[in-house]
């Protein structure tokens, strides 16, 4: 449970870094709204994601994964339509900001979750 909760606040603080860093995403909500979109995200990647990589199988393949940018970045326009759709306040302007998006969302999630891993293991 410990381990769902800290990637849900890791996520969360992905998302806020990326809609600091990128001018294309915007965030119109309080605080807390940013968890819900967090988990909206996590769902999109856990249950979404996995479907639509096993359909494009031929262009990862062909692109030798880098295909798979794309594909982040559409998982991360069909959270703010969802998002969007809550009246959460997350909203992307446009593929390519999808695209940077996706990438600082990536390696800040990467980042916090290796130095959570290390604290959690010294606990």
């Amino acid at each position: 449970m410990a381990n769902a909760i800290l990637r849900i606040v890791a996520t969360a603080v992905s998302l806020a870094a990326a809609v600091n860093m990128v001018s294309g995403l915007r965030f119109e909500g309080r605080w807390w709204t940013m968890l819900l979109i967090a988990i909206i995200f996590g769902f999109v990647n856990s249950i979404i994601k996995p479907l639509v990589k096993f359909f494009m199988l031929p262009f990862l393949v062909l692109t030798l994964g880098l295909f798979t940018f794309v594909i982040n970045a559409f998982m991360l326009e069909l959270t703010a339509y969802l998002s969007h759709a809550f009246k959460l306040g997350f909203y992307v302007e446009g593929f390519w900001a999808a695209f940077k998006g996706a990438l600082v969302i990536s390696i800040v999630n990467m980042i916090l979750q290796w130095a959570a891993a290390g604290w959690v293991r010294e606990r």
